[in-house]
C-alpha cells in the first residue's frame, strides 16, 4: 500500500480516537456537574399503624379444691381433704371461707400426727378437724376485721364443724383462737375461688 494512503488511514484513526475521548470527557463532566438528587427525609418518625383491639379472654377461677391443688404449699391440705372425703363438699357451690394451713403448719403437729390422720380408720376425726377450718359463706379479710372491731375486739366465728373459733387482732394481725386454746395467725388473705375465698393460717386449729 502506498505510504501516503497509510498516513491518511493513520490520521483518520487518530482523529476518531481523539473525538471519542472528547465525547467521554464531556459526558463525565456533565455527570460530575449534575447536582445529586435530593432525598426528602420525613421530619417526624412515621407512626406505626395501630394494633387491632383484642378483647381479653375471661379468666375462670377454680373451686377451693382446685385453687389448693394448684398451690404446692397446700399439698398436705389437699391430701387431707381427699382422705377425709371432703372434695365434693368443697367443690360444691358454697360459698365457703377456708382458713387453710399450708404444709409448714401441718409440720408443726407432733411427729406422725398427719400420717395417722390420713389412715382410713381416722377419716371421721380428720374430717372434723378440717371442717373446723371452714366457714359457711364468703368472709373477706376486711369483713372479718370489721366484725372484730364492731364487737369490741373479738368475734366468734361459727365453723362448719359446729364448734367456734374466736377471731381477734394482735399486733395488727388477725389471730384465730381454737377450742383447745391454741392460736393461728392469718398470713395471707382473700385468695379468690369460684365458690368462696381462702385465707392462709400458720397453724392447724383444733376443735378440742
Amino acid at each position: 500500500m502506498p505510504l501516503k494512503t497509510n498516513l491518511l488511514i493513520t490520521a483518520a484513526i487518530a482523529a476518531s480516537l481523539s473525538l471519542a475521548a472528547c465525547e467521554d470527557a464531556a459526558d463525565k463532566s456533565d455527570y460530575d456537574a449534575a447536582p445529586a438528587a435530593e432525598v426528602e427525609m420525613p421530619t417526624e418518625a412515621a407512626t406505626p399503624p395501630a394494633e387491632p383491639m383484642m378483647e381479653e379472654a375471661a379468666v375462670e377461677t377454680g373451686t377451693i379444691v382446685a385453687v389448693a391443688a394448684g398451690n404446692d404449699a397446700l399439698s398436705t391440705l389437699v391430701a387431707a381433704v381427699t382422705a377425709a372425703g371432703l372434695v365434693d363438699t368443697l367443690n360444691s357451690d358454697g360459698p365457703f371461707t377456708v382458713f387453710a394451713p399450708p404444709n409448714d403448719a401441718f409440720a408443726k403437729l407432733p411427729e406422725g400426727t398427719v400420717e395417722t390422720l390420713l389412715l382410713p380408720e381416722n377419716k371421721a376425726t380428720l374430717a372434723g378437724i378440717l371442717t373446723y377450718h371452714v366457714v359457711a359463706g364468703e368472709v373477706m379479710a376486711a369483713d372479718l376485721v370489721q366484725a372484730i372491731t364492731d364487737n369490741g375486739g373479738t368475734y366468734t366465728v361459727p365453723t362448719v364443724n359446729g364448734a367456734d373459733l374466736t377471731a381477734s387482732i394482735v399486733d395488727g394481725n388477725v389471730v384465730l383462737t381454737d377450742a383447745a386454746g391454741g392460736t393461728a395467725t392469718v398470713i395471707a388473705t382473700d385468695i379468690d375461688a369460684s365458690n368462696g375465698v381462702v385465707h392462709l393460717i400458720d397453724t392447724v386449729v383444733m376443735p378440742g
